[in-house]
């Protein structure tokens, strides 16, 4: 889990990350490598401040030995500050709050009355709109267009008809707006940013991505060999370490509504004796039959209506890598520019191809009941 700092843009501020939490004198950390999962006295407190983190603060790589007990949320607009709290997966059996309930606010007034949870919330006007630009939250939907006018040309100069897309698939990591446009338009950039605004993004992870199409076939597959991380999803009593605190795989509509399809993470992943994963991405109706868990295979579906805007063919997969180490080189964090993906994570990088239904079903003879 995370707390993460954002101003209007939704670019992130600052995080404070799970193991980073100063526990209260007499309480522990169940993040930190080799904690006691199950330990009772687990409280925390995270005092906001209004004002800028340190500049030279490291963002994105795990910095374990270092604690934190502010997050900076500096305001912005009439005085709003937004705050997310994040929990990625939750142990087997527990709520949506991971069986720790939901942190409780603690507001004192410039008098010294202090209100905590509900009766500080009319004092925080935690009801108000949120300010924010509309671009924050996705392309805008005439930008979109704009950029698939775009595509559409260099498409048909490259004899791609289905670009970005192509095949075999492109994964690009994730830079700036600028940057994500230019896949489009197909003008590289000069100097392109590292990724820190638009879509409410989380500084702790690191994306590559690639653009699929049903024009180039129905089902589209994905191989690569899988980080190591902790197992926490059956309640291990000692919190594990690894080469990443999670990593996850995710189908997504498309820029302009960002909507998420939906993911698969690593302990729900199958991974095979040789380390590696084979994932399948399509519209349920094209779903093949041995794209299962129990073949070894996980599924992720495709929308019906595709991007959600403008076309019904089109579907965005990202893998995310989260807290990568300094002991992992192949982890996305460590890429410093683009088109060194491939490089860089080796056989972690994911190596896809569009198949039809049968073909699939063809080349993994695994069916249900009939191992």
């Amino acid at each position: 889990m995370s707390l993460i700092s954002y101003d209007g843009a939704g670019v992130p501020v600052e995080s404070v990350a799970d193991y980073l939490l100063k526990p209260v004198p007499g309480a522990s950390n169940p993040f930190l490598p080799g904690a006691d999962r199950n330990a009772k006295a687990r409280r925390y407190s995270l005092a906001i401040a209004d004002s800028a983190p340190p500049a030279n603060q490291t963002v994105g790589m795990n910095q374990t030995g270092q604690q934190r007990a502010t997050l900076h949320a500096p305001k912005y607009g009439a005085g709003q500050q937004v705050i997310l709290y994040r929990i990625y997966a939750r142990d087997k059996g527990t709520d949506e709050t991971g069986g720790a309930g939901l942190p409780v606010p603690v507001l004192t007034l410039a008098d010294g009355k202090v209100l905590r949870g509900d009766a500080a919330c009319p004092a925080l006007r935690t009801k108000q709109p949120l300010q924010l630009d509309a671009a924050a939250l996705a392309v805008p939907m005439e930008k979109y267009h704009e950029l698939l006018a775009a595509a559409r040309e260099v498409g048909n100069a490259k004899h791609e008809p289905a670009f970005p897309a192509t095949n075999p698939p492109t994964w690009y990591i994730q830079y700036d707006r600028d940057y994500l446009y230019s896949l489009y338009t197909g003008k590289p950039l000069a100097n392109p940013k590292k990724s820190t605004g638009g879509f409410y993004p989380n500084l702790d992870n690191q994306y590559i991505r690639t653009i699929v199409s049903r024009k180039l076939g129905k089902v589209f597959v994905i191989r690569g060999k899988a980080p190591t991380t902790p197992r926490t999803y059956n309640g291990d009593a000692s919190m594990g370490s690894g080469d990443l605190r999670y990593w996850s795989m995710c189908s997504n509509q498309g820029f302009a509504n960002t909507r998420v399809n939906a993911c698969a993470y690593d302990e729900h992943i199958p991974v095979g004796p040789d380390g590696f994963y084979t994932i399948v991405v399509s519209r349920k109706e094209d779903r093949p039959r041995n794209a299962i868990n129990a073949c070894g295979i996980a599924w992720l579906p495709m929308a019906d209506d595709g991007d959600g805007a403008a076309d019904a063919d089109v579907t965005v997969v990202q893998l995310r890598h989260m807290l990568g180490t300094s002991s992992f080189p192949h982890a996305i964090q460590a890429i410093e520019k683009p088109g060194d993906e491939r490089k860089v994570m080796g056989d972690y990088y994911p190596q896809g191809r569009y198949m039809s239904t049968s073909a699939f079903e063809i080349a993994l003879p695994c069916m249900p009941g009939k191992n």
